[in-house]
């Protein structure tokens, strides 16, 4: 048999030390943008199916909100796993085991960049951007909101802010985006179920109409409709009650063949009395800007504030427990119980 001239374990060994096969420019230990984007995404949870983040449907019901703390032993574990595919070799597993640090702090910096490159922005870019700040990694916070508003404003507005702040405030004011958390994750789940991750631990969050909804309006009160009255400033006007602060209503004139037609006249003549009556503050109607600025239905916004539960006035009921023994002893369970031992 003749011998030949190149063997396969000599084409691959010359396959291998080829130069041309690993540029001078990317050191062998280097991770490929691609797999820099996919890590980084995993630290932030994309991917993770839901029924991992939310077990039971009961956990987040129906016009509910949950917030959390992301445990980063739990995403780094997460990470493992997704670098254990290619750890076939001790070889491999101490190579892993020796870069495990570098990576973990290379990945505390690009998890910053997946909101950019969810928005389309290019990785070069993105990578210079989260690069800008070389602070270690802070503790991640965010919530899951289930809510027909995500169905209803899918670009909904989400802040996050480490201090409160009270209203009236503008978003766009540099003292106010000073103090806002740099979102690493707002995304749509489902169509009415949202996650949000921030940087940091909030003390207020925000959830906001998108802008362009703003619109003309009334609100329904008892049997009729009615506008608050406003300031030229388009804030309204409030007035002490019970310690809080309440917004004065108009009523809104309506025609009395068609309940459901405005009569714009009567109720600019009712917004203007406001004015020369009781609040010299409301909106004089010198023209259509004026009257707009009094009827005008400002985005809707929904505050969370603090860790105290708010929801209930008053010393909530003592807990009822009900043991076994009484549970078994009801009628209609224990015929049901009889049935299954079959009649005993």
């Amino acid at each position: 048999m003749r011998t030949p001239a190149v063997t396969a374990r000599t084409a691959l060994h010359a396959r291998l030390i080829e130069p041309a096969q690993q540029s001078e420019l990317q050191p062998s230990d280097s991770l490929p943008p691609y797999m820099e984007s996919f890590l980084a995404h995993l630290r932030v949870l994309v991917g993770v199916p839901f029924e991992y983040l939310v077990p039971d449907e009961r956990l987040l019901p129906v016009e509910s909100i949950r917030f959390f703390y992301v445990d980063r032993s739990w995403t780094d574990r997460l990470v493992d796993g997704a670098l254990a595919v290619g750890q076939i070799g001790s070889r491999e597993a101490a190579h892993h085991q020796s870069r495990a640090p570098a990576l973990t702090q290379l990945l505390d910096q690009s998890e910053r960049m997946v909101r950019s490159l969810q928005r389309g922005t290019g990785f070069d870019a993105a990578k210079s951007a989260s690069e800008v700040d070389p602070q270690p990694a802070e503790v991640i916070t965010g919530f899951v909101l289930r809510s027909s508003a995500v169905a209803h404003w899918p670009h909904m507005d989400v802040r996050a802010y480490d201090t409160r702040i009270p209203e009236p405030y503008r978003a766009s004011d540099p003292e106010v985006v000073a103090h806002q958390l740099k979102p690493l994750r707002i995304e749509l789940l489902a169509p009415s179920v949202l996650i949000a991750l921030f940087e940091r631990e909030p003390q207020m969050v925000i959830l906001e109409e998108p802008h362009h909804g703003v619109q003309f309006g009334v609100r329904q009160i008892g049997s009729g409709v009615a506008v608050p009255l406003r300031d030229a400033e388009g804030s309204q006007i409030t007035v002490e009650q019970d310690g809080e602060p309440v917004s004065i209503p108009v009523t809104v004139p309506m025609r009395a063949r068609h309940g459901d037609i405005v009569r714009v006249k009567a109720l600019r003549d009712a917004l203007q009395q406001q004015h020369d009556t009781t609040y010299p503050a409301a909106v004089n109607q010198t023209g259509s800007a004026a009257f707009a600025i009094s009827v005008l239905d400002p985005p809707w916004r929904q505050h969370f504030e603090g860790t105290e539960d708010h929801a209930q006035t008053g010393t909530p009921a003592p807990p009822h427990f009900v043991t076994v023994t009484q549970a078994v002893q009801e009628a209609g369970l224990l015929a049901n119980l009889k049935t299954l031992l079959g009649g005993a």
